[in-house]
């Protein structure tokens, strides 16, 4: 039997809907992202074994919403907080690419590293950690079905680990607000993606408004 592990991006912020990056900043959920939490909760209707969450307020508010009416409580994992972006936190990819235009090049085109303005130092970093932390609850809960809720940068960097793909791919990747994507690990935690991106559980015709 394998272990089945969902990586659910937290909903919607203020911060969100303005396309800054928030990296470590501590924002909560918008009332548009209690509501998409709230489809969320819908989807998984209680049938998940285990929920982590990162240790940032906007995804254990998701967490929490999702787990309301289940006995057991979100388990805060801090290796799943988002990437720390370092400088660059509360900016736009605009003002990113227009402030620092040699390190947003790297860090866009650096297939190996990634490098960051401070911060996680780097997204190669950054994929160690998540993958480690993914990996590590899988191998804790086998054969059991458990929700992870953590970011859209760190959940993209946990993939590159995972998968073994070089650093590039982080832009390739995209991750709506309440994104769930499905990995199967086998009885050797051999990873398998299932589903990427899904955001089936939203309304038909739901614009999703931020992806960063």
């Amino acid at each position: 039997m394998k272990t089945k592990v969902f990586l659910v991006r937290h909903g919607e912020t203020e911060w969100n809907k303005l396309g800054k990056f928030q990296g470590c900043k501590d924002i909560d959920l918008s009332e548009e992202g209690i509501l998409q939490a709230k489809y969320l909760s819908e989807k998984f209707n209680d049938n998940f074994d285990y929920i982590y969450t990162s240790p940032l307020k906007r995804a254990v508010q998701t967490s929490e919403v999702i787990a309301a009416n289940k006995e057991i409580k979100p388990i805060i994992k801090n290796d799943l907080r988002e990437i720390n972006f370092g400088e660059w936190e509360g900016l736009t990819l605009k003002e990113i690419s227009s402030n620092f235009p040699k390190e947003f090049n790297n860090w866009r085109n650096d297939k190996i590293e990634a490098p960051l303005c401070g911060g996680d130092l780097s997204l190669k970093i950054a994929s160690k950690r998540a993958k480690a932390a993914i990996t590590e609850i899988a191998d804790k809960h086998k054969e059991k079905k458990i929700l992870i809720v953590a970011h859209g940068g760190i959940i993209k960097a946990g993939l590159i680990g995972l998968f073994e793909l070089d650093m590039t791919m982080y832009h390739k990747i995209n991750l709506g607000n309440t994104a769930i994507c499905e990995i199967d690990f086998d009885s050797d935690l051999n990873p398998t993606i299932v589903k990427l991106n899904d955001t089936s559980h939203l309304p038909n015709n739901y614009i999703i408004n931020s992806f960063v």
